[in-house]
């Protein structure tokens, strides 16, 4: 196979990955019980007359058939128009673009934070494997990776906020607060959901971590550094670390597009007005075109984080590249 054909087969993948899921955000919405109709008006429970329902019904789409308004959603998708957001009253599009950068931030920064901690820390207990505190870290990390994130976030908030009260436990920022103070107040209101999501997802890049380096740490090439006498520490950072950390990248680029969703539990335990939030609600309200344009979303960052851990792969390890260049001729 060619490389031009290799590539198009592999963009043939990524775009019938992302038809079937688009396909499923339109279906899921309206499998589930009720309507977004009747979430507003109650239907005939409260009086609204039947032909005001069917009025309402076929101002957002409703009282087409279930192909005419697949149709419809593949037409507005290729136009950009994702809808008209029934709780909110607005396009779709406007409400994901005024809730998507709060969740960017909260899972940029707890990612960041599992990552350095997690590879720092597993590096770490791999220089000192079968030591008393590599065994003791290992199971100190599978403890913490065995609890779910909603119950982490609980324990911070009876702790660092009712108890201490050193953080807020809601919200992302105050209403009136404006220029450097909302800034202050922002970065203090994400501390606890922040923790919280990096605390869940620390344990995959430790575990990850101290596992590759594990094993490189037995090829032969650290053991030549070191009958050639290079210091210890760069043995661990430049030969180790370095060749083990292809591994903690894929991993990287899988989280960073699950968080996106993951990040549901922890923003509406925190009541943190982001992506997963909106979700929630968006689902008590049956607003299917927000659900679909909110899941679209999630579905897109995860399949680009894919393409890029494809497209990244060969510049961290050569020989991907010629693996690749081999097949392609």
């Amino acid at each position: 196979m060619t490389r031009p054909r290799a590539v198009a087969a592999k963009a043939a993948q990524y775009a019938l990955v992302l038809w079937a899921a688009a396909t499923l955000n339109f279906l899921l919405p309206r499998l589930a019980p009720g309507d977004p109709v009747q979430y507003l008006y109650g239907g005939d429970a409260l009086g609204l007359a039947r032909e005001a329902l069917a009025e309402v019904q076929a101002g957002y789409g409703l009282d087409r058939s279930l192909p005419e308004q697949y149709l419809a959603f593949w037409t507005g998708l290729l136009r950009g128009d994702l809808g008209r957001s029934v709780q909110f009253n607005r396009p779709v599009t406007e409400v994901l673009a005024e809730f998507l950068p709060w969740t960017v931030a909260l899972v940029g920064v707890s990612t960041l934070l599992a990552l350095l901690v997690g590879v720092g820390a597993g590096a770490w207990a791999a220089w000192h494997r079968g030591s008393r505190r590599d065994k003791g870290a290992v199971a100190a990390v599978l403890a913490l990776d065995s609890m779910p994130g909603f119950w982490i976030g609980m324990v911070l908030i009876a702790v660092f906020a009712v108890g201490l009260g050193w953080f807020p436990s809601y919200g992302a920022a105050a209403i009136d607060a404006e220029g450097v103070a909302w800034l202050v107040d922002a970065v203090h209101r994400t501390v606890l959901p922040a923790t919280t999501l990096a605390l869940a997802t620390f344990g995959g890049f430790f575990l990850l971590t101290r596992a590759a380096m594990v094993s490189v740490l037995d090829e032969p090439f650290v053991r030549l550094a070191r009958a050639k006498g290079v210091p210890e520490g760069r043995i661990a950072l430049h030969h180790a670390l370095r060749t083990a950390l292809l591994p903690v990248w894929t991993n990287l680029t899988m989280v960073l597009g699950a968080l996106l969703s993951g990040a549901v539990v922890v923003e509406t335990v925190f009541a943190y007005p982001g992506l997963g939030r909106l979700m929630y609600d968006a689902v008590t309200a049956r607003d299917h075109p927000l659900l679909q344009g909110a899941f679209l979303l999630v579905t897109v960052g995860i399949v680009a984080a894919n393409a890029l851990a494809d497209l990244t792969y060969p510049l961290l390890d050569p020989r991907v590249g010629r693996a690749s260049e081999g097949a392609a001729s």
